[in-house]
């Protein structure tokens, strides 16, 4: 068996509804303006996101992913520290997008939902 680590993604509804069309299995390709691919190492960090910034979108909603990727392919990335200790994220260039979702394992999953107004 293949061991894994769990990361989270903060997401808003363009990158959900892409998400769903895949079937839960990739993320989107990354726009030209947006050269790293950064998922977060801890749920609570991805909630502060999606809580905090895509719901403040047009949308007004963000979303919280859960997923797990291949541990030994995931060691090839450092951990980046962009705040305080609970910040943590993996900074994927966008080109190695592609091989990140082949090294997925099962599927992606929504776990929180936050909208514009809501407490």
């Amino acid at each position: 068996m293949t061991a894994t680590v769990t990361l989270f993604r903060p997401i808003g509804l363009a990158e959900f509804k892409l998400l769903e069309a895949s079937g839960w299995t990739e993320f989107p390709p990354r726009l030209p303006e947006q050269p790293i691919f950064y998922p977060v190492t801890n749920q609570g960090y991805a909630e502060q996101i999606a809580r905090d910034w895509n719901t403040k979108e047009p949308t007004g909603v963000g979303y919280v992913t859960r997923f797990d990727v291949d541990a030994e392919y995931l060691s090839n990335f450092e951990k980046q520290v962009v705040g305080g200790r609970e910040h943590e994220e993996y900074w994927i260039p966008s080109e190695e997008l592609s091989t990140f979702n082949n090294k997925i394992v099962g599927q992606i999953a929504v776990v929180s939902e936050f909208r514009a107004g809501e407490a």
